[in-house]
């Protein structure tokens, strides 16, 4: 385990596991945090095949910390948003192992985009999201304006943003915002299977999958269909797929080495 000093670092078995451990300020996001946040996703992207973020303590992410560097009022919004939260978002975005924000309670604010910046987004029920931002004069930032249209839709997304009213995990769920929503008594377990079954998955296949999906929103279908055919071809000559070929020809689950 990789201590830092507001989170920690576990990986295990190919799983990552980074743990914001601020839950006397309910994991909410100061300075130091950031950094660190965007340090441990780089050194995970590194040694790791799947990368889970999670909080410690009853809440996920409260959001930006308002009593950091003292008057919240005071803050350089713009430079905070390009200097600290750009880069930590980047580092999560460009991860080249998948990404699991498993939210175990409320995700307010920022820390409700945080989550939405992983590629997998896995719930406990009793948690809620909450686009906290119009609540203290502000807008959604930390992604939330790229990642709500796309993942809710823009009527949703709008009124998400404009009303700032808690979304239960299981809307968020049905709604799209989410991958899923889990009982709580599951939930533990659930997200550690989810991530084991990812870290034992081909890597360059999911490297390239992720590629392949983000380009979809900016690629017409020639261009599309050419990234899949270039990224297809360099999945065929990796070790993981002459073994899932072999492993379904002698109908048995396929051992895959991540290259």
């Amino acid at each position: 385990m990789t201590r830092f000093s507001v989170l920690t670092l576990d990986i295990e078995e190919g799983v990552a596991t980074l743990r914001l451990d601020r839950p006397d300020k309910m994991n909410a996001l100061n300075a130091q945090m950031r950094a660190e946040i965007t340090q441990a996703v780089q050194e995970a992207g590194k040694a790791a095949r799947v990368l889970v973020i999670t909080g410690n303590g009853r809440a996920f992410c409260a959001g930006q910390d308002l009593s950091d560097a003292g008057n919240a009022a005071s803050l350089d919004l713009e430079r905070v948003l390009r200097d600290e939260y750009a880069p930590m978002l980047r580092a999560i975005w460009d991860c080249p192992i998948p990404t699991i924000a498993a939210v175990n309670g409320v995700a307010a604010g920022a820390g409700a985009n945080l989550a939405l910046a992983a590629d997998v987004t896995i719930a406990a029920e009793s948690a809620v999201f909450i686009q906290a931002f119009t609540r203290i004069g502000l807008m959604p930032d930390a992604g939330g304006t790229y990642w709500m249209p796309r993942q809710m839709g823009a009527a949703k997304a709008m009124g998400a943003a404009l009303f700032a009213e808690p979304i239960s995990a299981r809307d968020a769920s049905d709604w799209g915002m989410i991958w899923e929503a889990v009982p709580d008594m599951e939930f533990d377990t659930h997200w550690r299977a989810r991530a084991a079954h990812l870290a034992q998955g081909p890597s360059e296949a999911y490297r390239n999958l992720k590629t392949a999906l983000r380009a979809t929103w900016q690629n017409g279908p020639d261009a599309q269909l050419d990234l899949e055919a270039r990224l297809q071809g360099a999945c065929g000559q990796t070790r993981d797929f002459q073994e899932g070929v072999v492993a379904f020809l002698d109908k048995r689950k396929a051992s895959f080495e991540g290259r």
